[in-house]
């Protein structure tokens, strides 16, 4: 029971960051209604930036903040530069250039910050107070931080004119262009929110894995398959998606198929979504008239 109790709360860790992580591809995908196949290699490029700067001797929570700033510019000038663009263009276009940026982050980040693994601190002391028998400080701050982004978006988008704007502009561009509101904005604004949340996710999860070019490769399989589980045109199904695959990736690692066969758990869990209910637990069931 110990054990079962253990690896329980420790899914709720690593699911905040899986949250994390698959809201902003929900976001990505309600402004171009694709999924960002990059959003892990934008994070861990952010993460680099905040491991230069605390090199450089700024505080961790001034290198945090700083960097996820520059993640949210980084990201709203790929929208403009690169994504805008390619609004008429085929599908298949955008996917290519989604895994295009992914080669490019990746290979970006080694070679301006080499390929070796370097360590990443963590804010959270190991003797802090709030650390306990089952939880380290580390996994408690990383679920507190999930859940200030939560609240923050939350009441951003409920209860802000800018935010209900930007909802608007994901959800029916064609009646807010009538409207007068500048879709393209809205929708660079929200890339950038996107990126910026993805930073913050790189930040939690690199004390945990360690910081090299591949370090959210399997975050980014395990925040998709959240996002799918909950339903990827919902915030809220992200949420709870991203918590759920944490938990059972944990559970079915420890007493089903072993550590070494973890990541087989988000993918079987995206192809049972697939066939089962594609729309996910939250999300919509879009039907056409034809």
């Amino acid at each position: 029971m110990e054990t079962f109790i253990q690896q329980f709360v420790a899914g709720l860790s690593t699911g905040g960051i899986y949250a994390s992580l698959a809201l902003a591809l929900v976001m990505i995908y309600q402004a171009t209604h694709h999924v960002n196949f990059a959003q892990g290699e934008m994070a861990m490029f952010s993460t680099f930036i905040a491991w230069a700067l605390i090199q450089a001797g700024f505080p961790y929570w001034a290198a945090f903040f700083t960097t996820v700033a520059v993640s949210f510019v980084m990201a709203g000038v790929i929208e403009f530069a690169v994504i805008r663009p390619l609004h008429k263009a085929p599908e298949l276009s955008v996917v290519v250039v989604f895994i295009g940026l992914l080669m490019i982050f990746h290979s970006a980040a080694g070679w301006l910050f080499g390929t070796s693994i370097k360590e990443f601190p963590s804010p959270f002391a190991k003797d802090a107070w709030y650390g306990g028998l089952y939880m380290s400080p580390h996994q408690v701050g990383t679920i507190f931080v999930a859940l200030c982004i939560v609240a923050a978006l939350f009441t951003f988008f409920r209860f802000t004119t800018l935010g209900l704007t930007m909802r608007a502009a994901a959800q029916n561009p064609g009646s807010s262009r009538l409207l007068g509101i500048n879709v393209g904005r809205m929708l660079m604004l929200g890339w950038g929110l996107a990126g910026a949340i993805g930073a913050a996710a790189g930040m939690m999860v690199a004390p945990v894995v360690f910081l090299d070019p591949g370090m959210m490769t399997g975050v980014l399989i395990y925040a998709f398959a959240g996002a799918l589980i909950g339903g990827i045109d919902n915030p809220v199904g992200a949420i709870v998606g991203g918590f759920l695959v944490g938990v059972l990736e944990n559970l079915i690692g420890t007493y089903l198929v072993g550590t070494e066969l973890k990541l087989s758990v988000a993918l079987v869990l995206i192809v049972v979504v697939l066939i089962v209910r594609p729309a996910g637990l939250l999300g919509r069931r879009i039907v056409q008239r034809v």
